[in-house]
């Protein structure tokens, strides 16, 4: 078994880089481990099944290095580095780097749920509309002075300013079409920098969908700031739709962009969303 350790230098603030993970993990007793950057490709056709390749970086980076995991048989190591770090709150990691390490080097692998917009693989949120807008128009600056708070602020900041668009959502108890201010199809527990998606499990073979539907300002600022203070949106409120489903078709009336695990994709028209129950071998405590 080989050990890799892939760093994105641009990750986060910058402070728990290649060395900072180095140092912690030959005090944890690796010291064979190859170190790559996240920008080389030529590394990953080197990877064995049952390697395991442990990645310093947010949420798009662990996505990146999911789909050479998947795709080599090699198990992934979460080193959160980034902004929001959802992904490692659906494995329990240790905050402790040290203990961290520990872990990478000597835990139990896992399997947890990968899912797909179309052919792209993504492990946390898929967003649709409002919630694009985060990842878009936060800046290095406001994520350096705010760290996962900038993403409800640059909410808070462009709220007023959204329409909505028109969409069809289809699942397999039903469709429904609309006007909606976000859609965000979650695969985990978390996204946005720690909001957990109620009842939602990695391994549980399912994806989690919350459509928000327009509606005025003051109404939709009170269900955001109960929805992100409580966990869980008003009951009966009928702004919010939530649905637990395997998969669902959406289809939107102009192309809008997409984002997935804080990552742009570009802008669609027509999207299929799936899940691959347990498919990703991880190291950690999934819930």
């Amino acid at each position: 078994m080989r050990y890799w350790l892939i760093a994105n230098a641009k990750a986060g603030d910058g402070s728990r880089g290649q060395s900072f993970w180095l140092h912690h993990l030959r005090q944890a007793g690796l010291e064979d481990v190859t170190v790559c950057d996240l920008g080389d490709s030529a590394w990953q056709a080197q990877v064995r099944p049952g390697d395991r390749v442990l990645v310093a970086g947010g949420d798009g980076s662990v996505s990146r290095l999911a789909d050479v995991c998947l795709e080599r048989d090699a198990t992934l190591g979460v080193l959160p580095s980034g902004t929001a770090n959802d992904f490692s709150r659906n494995l329990a990691l240790p905050e402790d780097p040290d203990e961290l390490c520990r872990l990478m080097v000597s835990g139990s692998p896992r399997r947890v749920d990968v899912a797909w917009l179309n052919e792209h693989l993504f492990l946390n949120v898929v967003h649709i509309g409002l919630g694009t807008l985060p990842t878009t128009q936060a800046s290095p600056r406001l994520k350096k002075w705010f760290g996962r708070f900038s993403y409800l602020a640059v909410l808070l900041r462009k709220l007023e300013m959204q329409r909505g668009f028109r969409a069809t959502i289809e699942h397999p108890e039903g469709r429904v079409a609309d006007r909606w201010l976000s859609i965000a199809i979650a695969s985990g527990a978390y996204f946005g920098g720690g909001q957990r998606v109620p009842h939602a499990d990695v391994t549980d073979g399912r994806l989690t969908l919350a459509a928000i539907r327009h509606r005025s300002l003051t109404k939709l600022l009170s269900v955001l700031l109960i929805t992100r203070f409580t966990g869980r949106p008003p009951e009966n409120d009928g702004t919010v739709m939530p649905l637990a489903v395997t998969g669902c078709r959406i289809r939107l009336a102009q192309h809008k962009p997409v984002t997935a695990d804080g990552e742009r994709l570009g802008k669609f028209k027509d999207i299929h969303l799936t899940t691959t129950p347990q498919a990703l071998s991880v190291i950690g405590k999934p819930h």
